[in-house]
């Protein structure tokens, strides 16, 4: 058997459930918005959250507030297109991903943020530094693709699955049971409004609702005929919507206040503030994210069918690096593949990046014209877990597939690698606390279940089975994996 992922790639890439063309097929316009909405629909919610977290962190007004959602989808969009359509052979994985702000660097943000000498422009420049630093060594980083054979490969996407359905779980119930009381506008300035229980969460109508969705896509999944399957999803959430507003539980109040048009220019809060630590920092959390993102790429990368080269993953981690320049530029803050969407690729069965093309040009016209933005923001937390359990699965079961036509019995070492990485991987859902007595900066490596199960894996993989697939893959010179 093949250590290689490629050949894992290839063994699976016919079993996948209906796949659709491939990677670069380009679809007609009729079929690529709908595709490409339904992405947005899937990413939106993580695609905000971090501005908001930071916003509210720093207590800026609103209107600034406003600013950084709209530069931040306007940069989503912008770094998305470069992600799947590529830009010469620097930029760009081309395969079907949907970029977003990471949430691991949320905490050394709002501690740069919050410092006296530093504030958000301290940020922006840690962010620009972080993304020029990733551009330089993304190639160095691509170089441990061979230490990523199928036992690794498959452990880390079933983790990334795993860790997803917390998202969709707490979508369905309406958000989290303690959340924060929605501040008045007029204080904006205040202290952190304080937390309070959530009193819709887990209600019957919102967990009902949530369970029309999922039955919706499925039904639309298997008697849907062509087009339609493809689409079951976005299908799934607008039924969700429509039940939900005859409910009265889905508002359209901001839609109407939102403005027709915002333009986003570079560095609207000032110039950015240039910290040597800051910068280390911010670094560190970008390999941190370009690890967690090598697993998204070969979860993708598998879904379609398509081999991955240490080129292709060079020019998708630089990309991470650029976005995340771009993000600094622009008022906003790093960038990596979105999880979320992973799990559709494998739903709908499209292979066309083209797809994720038209979801990054939907992107950028939400972060120009707010009131497209608060039409999708009206969309319920709830209406998207019933589409969210589908999609997270998905991507759970990749990597259960993957881990199938691993060897067990000759090499029995590899139930031991699988066994102890996802366990690993558990700690931060399942204890959040587990290391708190560690040292704060060690933050977004400890509390990110996906890292922790890719350093078992890896670490595990060397200790019982050498370097042998490493120095077999370098020997391939004309192979998935270059010079």
């Amino acid at each position: 058997m093949s250590t290689s992922f490629e050949a894992a790639a290839g063994a699976t890439a016919t079993t996948m459930a209906q796949p659709i063309g491939s990677t670069d097929e380009r679809l007609p316009l009729a079929r690529l918005v709908p595709l490409g909405l339904q992405h947005v629909l899937v990413m939106y919610a993580g695609a905000i959250a971090v501005p908001l977290i930071i916003g509210r962190a720093l207590k800026l007004p609103p209107e600034q507030v406003a600013l950084l959602i709209n530069a931040d989808l306007f940069c989503c969009g912008l770094v998305t297109i470069i992600q799947s359509l590529g830009v010469t052979g620097w930029f760009g994985i081309r395969l079907p991903v949907m970029m977003g702000v990471t949430f691991a660097a949320v905490g050394p943000m709002v501690a740069i943020g919050t410092n006296p000498g530093l504030g958000i422009t301290g940020i922006f420049g840690a962010v620009i530094g972080a993304g020029i630093v990733s551009m330089l060594i993304a190639p160095f980083v691509s170089r441990m693709l061979p230490l990523f054979p199928p036992v690794v490969t498959g452990t880390v996407i079933a983790v990334i699955g795993i860790s997803l359905m917390r998202v969709a779980i707490q979508w369905a119930v309406g958000g989290a049971a303690i959340q924060p009381r929605i501040p008045d506008p007029a204080a904006a300035g205040a202290a952190a409004p304080p937390l309070i229980p959530n009193p819709a969460y887990a209600s019957p109508e919102h967990l009902g609702i949530a369970l029309f969705v999922l039955i919706a896509i499925l039904l639309i999944a298997k008697y849907g005929k062509g087009f339609l399957s493809n689409i079951a999803v976005l299908l799934g959430i607008v039924l969700g919507c429509v039940v939900a507003s005859l409910l009265g539980q889905m508002s359209f109040a901001k839609v109407a206040q939102a403005k027709l048009f915002a333009l986003v220019t570079p560095f609207q809060f000032g110039m950015p503030t240039f910290d040597v630590v800051a910068i280390v920092t911010m670094t560190l959390v970008m390999i941190v994210v370009m690890i967690e993102s090598t697993g998204m790429f070969l979860a993708v990368a598998d879904m379609t069918g398509k081999r991955m080269t240490r080129d292709d993953l060079a020019r998708g981690l630089r990309t991470d690096g650029l976005g995340t320049l771009l993000g600094g530029v622009f008022n906003t803050f790093p960038y990596t593949s979105f999880s979320q969407n992973v799990g559709l690729v494998g739903v709908t069965g499209v292979r066309s990046r083209f797809v994720c093309v038209a979801g990054g040009v939907i992107l950028v016209a939400m972060g120009l014209v707010p009131a497209l933005g608060a039409l999708v923001e009206a969309v319920p937390q709830f209406v998207l877990g019933g589409a969210g359990i589908v999609m997270f699965g998905m991507v759970t079961a990749t990597g259960i597939r993957i881990l199938a036509d691993v060897d067990y019995k000759t090499t029995r070492h590899n139930l031991f690698i699988v066994a102890i990485s996802i366990g690993f991987g558990m700690i931060p859902l399942t204890a959040p606390e587990f290391f708190q007595h560690f040292p704060t900066a060690l933050s977004p490596l400890l509390h990110s279940g996906i890292l922790l199960a890719a350093i078992a894996s890896v670490v595990l993989n060397v200790y019982f089975n050498g370097v042998r697939a490493h120095a077999e893959m370098r020997s391939r010179q004309a192979g998935g994996y270059g010079a």
